[in-house]
């Protein structure tokens, strides 16, 4: 497609009219299209991304040079910066993405009545999704390939910071489509950084059946007041560890580490550590020194402070922050109870853990966080959609409605009644 930087408010308008009349003719098509021209479409988009990977890298290198330019957080660079360790993930997701069972046409459930009719309840596709994300570019191909396998149209509106990555991981979802002879409307990049086109998208009831936002608060909070369309949520990543009085010292020490420094900037880091006060002064010690060594900046109360002279003072802000960058914030809770208060409280709902070896405090800590993944034993950074194998994932979701956790090709279908009779009418 003609991808541009700027166009005038008009042109906007028009561009985004084109765009929904192209999906929507899109969707009639995919509706019919055999699994095998999908898988086809996915795994030709990785073999050309893999082949094209000096070229992505390239347009990656002009977004990472501007955000650095910008002064932009090391960590939110990382979640920008591609290399073709990364590329060639991309890539292998969209042939994970392939090797899974075609959700369209799937029979949920299905049942006789007593008057001979025969009902069943069969997955079908949303039907043409806007996406809206920031900043990391692997979302283009995670979102088109797990649209396009669930028979849906995608409108992608990526970040103005990935606008290059982008197009060229675009380039290579196109030439996919075009091998396997799909419709090029079921998969388009808005060809904008604009942000008058995410107005235009919210409004395009005619066109979009679901937006799925993926970003910064500011950008969900803006999706969620003014979309005309019903939203599926990705909110912020405001993740706990909870170490239990039951913990093994040494696992607590890897897994915090692991969650909070793997990457740092995506939604999965955890943000703020919980400790059993009852162990703090034996567990907390050799965690700090760990994440010192490592660069992490730590904010605590007043008695992890008195523990390490590194701990800077923690504010009632730094409970209710995503830093997604390399900050964590420690509170000492009095056991079990006190954790999960305190998640409960400051929670996104996103991705909470504990580690412990009481199986009994781990169930009931599963059993009452009200979050859409809770994880016993093992780091937050597990909550992603081709971690869970599903292949990717758009987002995770943090709402209650249609979809909760990782939404992959299953959360991107609805579902409607087929019945079959013999001739029946109703008394």
């Amino acid at each position: 497609m003609n991808v541009v930087t700027a166009i005038d408010s008009g042109d906007i308008h028009a561009e985004m009219e084109t765009l929904g009349r192209n999906a929507r003719a899109a969707v009639q098509e995919l509706a019919q299209a055999s699994a095998d021209r999908k898988n086809a479409a996915l795994r030709e988009a990785a073999a050309v991304l893999r082949a094209r990977t000096d070229d992505i890298l390239a347009a990656n290198e002009r977004d990472v040079t501007a955000a650095e330019n910008r002064g932009t957080a090391p960590a939110l660079v990382d979640r920008l910066k591609l290399d073709a360790a990364r590329i060639d993930a991309i890539a292998a997701g969209l042939e994970q993405i392939a090797a899974l069972p075609d959700p369209v046409g799937e029979v949920i459930a299905e049942w006789d009545r007593p008057n001979g009719l025969k009902i069943a309840r069969v997955r079908v596709p949303l039907g043409v999704i806007g996406i809206i994300y920031e900043a990391r570019p692997n979302v283009t191909a995670d979102a088109g390939g797990l649209c396009l396998k669930s028979g849906n149209a995608a409108i992608l509106r990526g970040g103005s910071e990935s606008f290059h990555s982008s197009r060229a991981i675009m380039d290579c979802l196109q030439a996919g489509l075009e091998a396997a002879d799909l419709p090029a409307g079921a998969i388009q990049l808005v060809p904008t950084t604009d942000r008058a086109a995410v107005g235009e998208m919210l409004t395009m009831t005619d066109y979009i059946d679901i937006i799925v936002p993926r970003g910064g608060k500011s950008l969900i909070e803006r999706v969620q007041n003014e979309s005309r369309i019903p939203v599926i949520a990705h909110l912020e990543g405001l993740c706990h560890t909870y170490i239990d009085g039951a913990a093994d010292p040494d696992m607590a020490r890897d897994i915090v580490v692991n969650a909070k420094m793997r990457r740092p900037g995506i939604c999965g880091a955890t943000e703020t550590l919980l400790v059993d006060r009852a162990v703090a002064a034996t567990v907390l010690p050799p965690i700090i020194e760990a994440l010192s060594e490592k660069g992490c900046e730590l904010r605590g109360d007043e008695a992890t402070q008195a523990l390490d002279a590194r701990v800077k003072p923690a504010t009632e802000e730094d409970w209710r922050t995503e830093y997604l960058d390399a900050i964590l914030s420690i509170r000492q809770v009095d056991g079990l109870g006190g954790a999960i208060e305190h998640i409960n409280a400051y929670s996104s709902h996103h991705t909470d853990s504990i580690v412990t070896d009481d199986a009994a405090a781990a169930e009931t800590f599963l059993n009452t966080v009200d979050s859409a993944i809770v994880v016993h034993n093992a780091s937050t950074q597990f909550a992603d959609g081709g971690e869970f194998g599903m292949g990717a994932e758009i987002g995770i979701s943090t709402g209650r409605l249609h979809a909760r956790g990782p939404v992959g090709v299953e959360q991107l279908t609805t579902f409607k009644y087929v019945v079959r009779g013999t001739g029946q009418v109703r008394p």
